[in-house]
């Protein structure tokens, strides 16, 4: 039995949640899957899973295993890329995942220059607003939005984003632009679920009812909306940067914004760090910073001309 090769069926399989959801991960039948972490239980002489018709459970035994191979998988990785080269010279694939439009509007744009001047580097970049985890997801880096958990990841801070009220030039014109967050009660809002309780919105002196005349679960949807003069939206700044900057939307309510929400780029930082990864760190930090210290002063007004 290649007992490397069943700890990652193994590890597959717990990851996956099934042995079917594995063989497909892994591109191996199930009849396959299933004998392999059969025999790995007799050879370890212990029940690994708890296999029923509807789950699939560790044992504590099992429990203890899967840890274990997780080091095993990740140090016998970390000999290959080494005999590769990984550490010789960047070299070698990147997994990257980013929150949806943060991604797309940054990070793509800084890992396209980065892949241009590292050209024996491919990557992967994953993006979705789900919170991945580094190690499951096998992932090198992971930008994240908002106060950080308490890990064993390496961060480091890039900036911060904020929480806006805006709406397009002539809806404001038209309805006439709140001095305090009281006076949304008068306004026709577009709620963006994702960021928003539905018909509440908080700030910090207290939550605030609004009349959400159009309920979205994207911030395209809810800016696109507000720049056809729906109502007020609110999203985080980066999303509304553009339109911003274009005129499409203004700013409003500065003064009663919740406390910038901080950006950070984590990885995971055991042992030796790839070249590869060790090159994007220290390619992407540093214009990461500065893209985000300009949309602070874009959606400010310091760079779009003012708002009135």
């Amino acid at each position: 039995m290649d007992r490397l090769k069943a700890m990652a069926v193994f590890t597959a399989t717990v990851e996956a949640g099934s042995l079917s959801a594995a063989g497909r991960r892994l591109g191996m039948p199930l009849a396959t899957v299933s004998r392999t972490i059969s025999e790995l239980e007799a050879h370890l002489k212990t029940r690994l899973l708890n296999r029923t018709t509807r789950s699939l459970g560790l044992t504590e035994s099992g429990t203890a295993y899967v840890a274990a191979s997780r080091r095993i998988l990740e140090q016998v990785g970390e000999a290959e890329r080494a005999a590769a080269g990984e550490f010789s010279q960047p070299r070698g694939e990147l997994v990257i995942t980013a929150p949806i439009m943060f991604g797309r509007l940054h990070v793509l744009p800084v890992m396209t220059h980065f892949l241009q001047s590292f050209p024996q580097i491919d990557a992967r970049l994953m993006l979705t607003d789900r919170v991945a985890h580094l190690l499951d997801d096998h992932l090198d880096v992971a930008f994240r939005i908002g106060a950080l958990p308490d890990s064993g990841m390496v961060a480091t801070r890039l900036g911060s984003v904020r929480r806006v009220v805006c709406a397009s030039p002539a809806y404001w014109k038209a309805r006439g632009v709140p001095k305090t967050p009281a006076a949304l009660a008068e306004h026709d809002c577009i709620n963006f679920e994702a960021l928003d309780m539905p018909q509440r919105w908080d700030f910090p002196d207290g939550a605030m009812t609004v009349h959400a005349r159009l309920s979205v679960n994207t911030a395209e949807a809810a800016l696109d909306a507000a720049i056809a003069g729906l109502g007020v939206t609110r999203l985080l700044s980066y999303q509304a940067e553009q339109a911003v900057e274009a005129g499409r939307l203004k700013i409003a309510l500065e003064a009663f914004e919740a406390t910038p929400m901080p950006v950070h780029m984590l990885h995971g930082g055991q042992g030796q760090l790839p070249l590869k990864l060790r090159a994007f760190l220290d390619f992407a930090a540093p214009r990461l910073k500065t893209r985000l210290v300009r949309l602070g002063e874009v959606t400010r007004g310091k760079k779009s001309g003012g708002r009135e």
